[in-house]
């Protein structure tokens, strides 16, 4: 959970901080801790949910959709369980409803009890807890593992007062509790998260324990059987660098996860509008078959169908559910090419293909690779699509830019009933000259083990755009591991502006036993300006793409990590720079370098904004190639010059990852970044 006002105050007094702002919004104030209620840390290993979560934990957390604001009330609560029911999302699978901070009044009773804000909650806790379990849903509540919790307003947390509290949350029958993880006055992680796993127990009453330690003390090594999941990273922010990021910090934890005991990326960011329909899959995807909660962040009533329809998906969610409980792993991830494979309890495989780079990309495993046992053919099942087909063994697509392509595959015998997969390429579309003629090959390829029939093709693309094949554009039948090629030569209008423009190859077929089908793959063309000849600083340039991991890449100014231009000067162990870019790590900013540049080259270094806190690499990428990087910079290490062969490079980007210990204060700034053309 997060306010942002509370992230640039962090940034604008950072040397006084004591305090992370992280799964909450804002700075407890010192406080003496009182002694927990006759506890110490037991570190049993049975943890306080024990066989309520075999499975990933669904449900709802307010805070995304909310924050603090007036519309967190009792109302909204029991309006979002008619909606659980209502809408499906019970019946998908969804139970929790969980209350983000902000519930309470700011003291305690003269008791030293939580009291719930009447004005938020006049019926109190109970009443809310009664009225979504009469829903067949669950409650889930938060505090935090510090004198107060994470909201800059300055709420009660529950260090010294755990056993209490716990009682409390169970007499209310609060089903789910969420643990952050501010202002924890040094006392040691695993004890406060121990004598709170304690505390719940001794209520007799299973309640989900979620550890919100942000992966700072490396929970997945010390949580199993204290929590039922723990975070594995930082806050989540609805950006694509954010999501990607978080991502790649979890995956890595596989051999961590298992019925009871799960990795925790943070909540789902579907729906709120900051990153595409396609990355919204995506982040769908790679959460189902990491075997993540699955914790809607949007707010559901105002939600579109498209937001349901990813939310709803039961083929994905039950790659998420499946009762073996393995997180994926990954089988390969060379060039931004991902593949992620998870082992299913009917001995069977969910296989996601996703594509972290800007362009589309063929990405491809075999049913050996996935451990499949050996066969002649299997049942493959696209799980966006909601088809079953029959694959030889190789399971491959074309995937557009940040997308997903997730597959279910197992070997079966009757394999041959289903429609032979099918997969389509293209190349020489990724750029284009108005007014110039310019040749574009598809393929269609049967990867079934047996014929596809009748095959036919056809491109399509924006009005006033000539699209003319040179045949054959059809097939009369394609067997096994054969393809039918296709040149078609493509011209845009002269004068057509610079952007990106859609193209669908259409493939039509039949399979042996007569069923016919339609395929289609979404390609796009772009149209770019060339850069001036000359030297021409980056951010004078206007790139092709840039994502980043808070707030957007700053021109000439360090990241602020929200809105456009809250930044500072750059600067680096005390030198200031006028030009460059200011990024927050996951970032990547590419160029279209039209095969007329040179050399890159440029400053590099953490922002002083940051002191020693944040820890970034640099890359180039020349056309997706890493030509040049650097080792991990912190705060403390100084500027690094970073130059770069780029000639003959269609594309340039500038890539600022983190240093593997989260994004959180990483401002990597490509100071007097500069192209030579």
């Amino acid at each position: 959970m997060r306010q942002l006002s509370a992230r640039s105050a962090r940034l604008r007094g950072i040397g006084a901080l004591t305090a992370a702002v992280l799964c909450g919004a804002g700075l407890g104030a010192p406080a003496a801790v009182a002694e927990a209620q006759g506890s110490t840390p037991t570190g049993t290993s049975t943890s306080p949910g024990a066989g309520l979560v075999d499975t990933p934990p669904m449900g709802f957390n307010n805070w995304n959709s909310t924050n603090c604001r007036p519309e967190f009330n009792e109302d909204m609560v029991k309006g979002m369980a008619d909606l659980f029911v209502a809408k499906g999302l019970k019946d998908a699978g969804y139970q929790y409803i969980n209350l983000d901070d902000c519930w309470a009044k700011s003291q305690r009773d003269a008791n030293g009890k939580l009291v719930p804000d009447p004005v938020r909650f006049p019926h109190g806790i109970k009443a809310v807890a009664d009225y979504v379990h009469s829903n067949g849903l669950k409650l889930g509540i938060y505090t935090s593992a510090g004198t107060h919790t994470c909201s800059n307003l300055g709420f009660p947390g529950a260090l010294g007062h755990e056993y209490s509290d716990a009682q409390q949350f169970a007499d209310w029958g609060v089903d789910y509790l969420k643990y952050d993880n501010c202002s924890k006055q040094g006392v040691d992680a695993k004890q406060r998260y121990t004598t709170m796993a304690d505390a719940l127990k001794a209520t007799g009453r299973p309640i989900v324990y979620s550890i919100c330690e942000w992966g700072s003390n490396k929970p997945w090594l010390w949580a199993k059987g204290v929590g039922d999941l723990w975070r594995t990273t930082s806050d989540i922010s609805d950006n694509w660098g954010s999501m990607l990021s978080i991502m790649k910090q979890n995956l890595p934890l596989d051999q961590y996860a298992g019925p009871g005991h799960w990795n925790d990326p943070d909540m789902l960011e579907v729906g709120n509008g900051g990153m595409t329909a396609t990355e919204y899959r995506t982040h769908f995807s790679m959460w189902s078959i990491m075997a993540a909660p699955l914790l809607i962040g949007t707010d559901l009533p105002k939600a579109d169908d498209a937001t349901y329809q990813i939310l709803e998906n039961k083929d994905v969610i039950a790659v998420d559910q499946d009762t073996l409980g393995k997180q994926g792993r990954v089988l390969s991830s060379e060039g931004g090419r991902w593949v992620v494979v998870k082992e299913m309890a009917d001995g069977s495989r969910a296989i996601a293909l996703f594509n972290e780079s800007n362009t589309a990309q063929r990405i491809s495993t075999t049913a050996e690779a996935a451990g499949l046992p050996k066969g002649h053919a299997y049942r493959v099942r696209d799980l966006w699509q909601h088809r079953d087909y029959d694959s030889a063994g190789t399971f491959a697509a074309t995937v557009p830019a940040h997308g997903t392509v997730l597959l279910r595959a197992w070997k079966d015998n009757r394999a041959a009933s289903y429609p032979p997969a099918a997969e389509l390429g293209a190349s020489g579309l990724e750029f284009v000259q108005p007014g110039r003629a310019q040749q574009v090959t598809t393929t269609f390829t049967d990867l079934g083990s047996t014929s596809a029939k009748r095959v036919s093709v056809a491109l399509t693309g924006p009005g006033g755009w000539q699209a003319k094949a040179l045949p054959p554009t059809t097939a009369r039948t394609l067997r096994s591991g054969k393809d039918l090629r296709t040149n078609w030569k493509i011209v845009a209008p002269k004068g057509t502006a610079p952007g990106t423009y859609d193209f669908t190859l259409t493939a039509l077929y039949t399979s042996p036993r007569g069923t016919s089908m339609t395929t289609e793959l979404p390609l796009q063309a772009r149209i770019a300006v060339a850069p001036p000849s000359g030297d021409s600083y980056a951010g004078d340039l206007t790139p092709l793409s840039s994502v980043n991991g808070w707030g957007p890449i700053e021109k000439d100014h360090s990241n602020g990590e929200a809105a456009a231009g809250d930044g500072k000067t750059l600067t680096i162990a005390g030198t200031t720079y006028a030009k460059g870019l200011g990024t927050n790590a996951t970032s990547n900013v590419e160029y279209y370098t039209a095969k007329q540049c040179s050399a890159f080259k440029a400053t590099v270094g953490v922002d002083d904004e940051v002191g020693d806190l944040g820890s970034v690499t640099f890359e180039v990428l020349a056309d997706g190639k890493k030509v040049a990087s650097t080792s991990t910079l912190k705060g403390s290490d100084g500027a690094q010059q970073l130059t770069a062969d780029v000639s003959g490079a269609q594309t340039v980007q500038l890539v600022v990852n983190d240093g593997g210990d989260g994004p959180d204060y990483d401002h990597g700034d490509w100071a007097n970044a500069q192209f030579s053309c």
